[in-house]
């Protein structure tokens, strides 16, 4: 549904719940599919993003037009944590912990002012955390995707088909198309089993998981932060962008990190995945030009109401592994991508040994394998790439 001229700030009615409606579809894709990877309920996720949402238009005043689903930045820490400790419950306590330390960030913020903080987290480093993230990624969707080959590619052949092919709304939907394909061809084929669905009750309570805590799998997850704090800052600012308001201003960046933080936290109190903003969100604002806060919040309650239909919950939970592996090696090449394009954009020059050394070790400390232990703190992966490139950046010599 689009809106011709003037931008809308305000809608009632049918269009409202048309609009809201749309925004649920927009961000459902990712919000679920982060759970579906990470073994984490998909009805968690849902009921989670829609409370967080809520959490963050109070904490934000209601003015900033955002929707709050789940964070692929928080996937190779969960499943390093699944891994190791056997239990998804660590890796929930990680996620409250990391939304306590969005908290402090906010805190920070408000003290010494956004500039500062980015000055200690430049493009190039935070480009590299990034680039880590996807590429860590990118063997577990090779092992979800060699479960079937023929479907995955099928599924890969859907999603870059439709979002490179089509236009208007429906090229913005282009993971839940290919999953809908993969699925439809996996029941015509046999793979899977339908009984779960046949005996899941229609409605029921989301099951919700209460975290545990250990400090080795809190500073697995708690790294990972520093690089959605600056996906935070992109995120804010492209919103504000398309509605025409600096967020930065009011109600503040301070403000927005706090509600991103309280949203993390009670997601990892109820068991589902870290919270963050969604672009895919703002895609929809700048498409519909209809930037009305409410209608978020309206896709926020259409979430938890989606939670409690367990009969869908159980629908997600038989999707083919190879469905979601062709999916993700999409996703995750797009998250290595995005690493790239932050530091094309931010024009960072290679032509320089100092930004050179600061990307080269943190890509290969950070995919390598590398372990740095103290005690039962463990880091490896994002969170040490993290550490070399922040410790660089301060301590190489600036020149020109």
């Amino acid at each position: 549904m689009e809106f011709e001229g003037t931008a809308v700030t305000k809608v009632s009615g049918w269009r409202w719940f048309l609009l809201a409606l749309q925004h649920f579809v927009a961000m459902f894709g990712a919000t679920v599919l982060v759970p579906l990877i990470t073994g984490l309920d998909p009805l968690v996720a849902l009921l989670t993003a829609g409370i967080g949402t809520l959490i963050f238009h109070f904490v934000t005043g209601g003015i900033v037009p955002v929707f709050l689903g789940s964070s692929f930045a928080f996937i190779a820490p969960v499943l390093a944590v699944k891994e190791m400790y056997g239990n998804l419950a660590y890796a929930t306590g990680g996620i409250f912990v990391a939304g306590l330390f969005y908290v402090l960030y906010a805190v920070i913020v408000k003290i010494v002012g956004p500039e500062k903080i980015k000055k200690l987290l430049p493009p190039v480093v935070t480009g590299g955390m990034i680039m880590v993230i996807g590429l860590t990624l990118s063997p577990v969707a090779i092992r979800m995707a060699s479960k079937d080959w023929p479907l995955a590619i099928v599924v890969i052949a859907t999603v870059v088909f439709v979002a490179t092919m089509t236009r208007g709304f429906f090229s913005m939907i282009p993971v839940i198309t290919g999953v809908i394909v993969g699925y439809v061809i996996g029941l015509v084929m046999g793979k899977i089993d339908t009984t779960a669905i046949l005996n899941t009750p229609l409605f029921s309570v989301p099951k919700v998981m209460l975290p545990k805590f250990d400090y080795g799998a809190i500073f697995m997850v708690v790294p990972v932060t520093l690089a959605t704090f600056m996906e935070h800052l992109g995120d804010i600012t492209t919103n504000g962008a398309v509605v025409g308001k600096n967020f930065f201003d009011k109600p503040g960046l301070h403000r927005t990190l706090l509600g991103d933080g309280l949203a993390t936290a009670v997601a990892g109190l109820l068991g589902g995945p870290a919270n963050t903003t969604y672009s895919e969100n703002t895609g929809v604002l700048a498409l519909t030009r209809v930037y009305d806060p409410s209608v978020l919040r309206g896709a926020a309650l259409v979430a938890i109401f989606a939670a409690f239909v367990s009969k869908f919950g159980a629908i997600l939970q038989t999707i083919p592994e190879a469905v979601m592996g062709g999916v993700s090696l999409i996703l995750f090449g797009m998250i290595t991508s995005v690493g790239v394009r932050t530091m094309v954009n931010a024009r960072v020059d290679f032509s320089k040994p100092r930004n050179l050394m600061i990307a080269a070790l943190m890509l290969t400390t950070g995919i390598g394998g590398a372990v740095l232990k103290v005690g039962r703190i463990e880091l490896k992966g994002i969170g040490l790439a993290a550490l070399v490139g922040i410790a660089l950046n301060l301590i190489l010599p600036k020149r020109d």
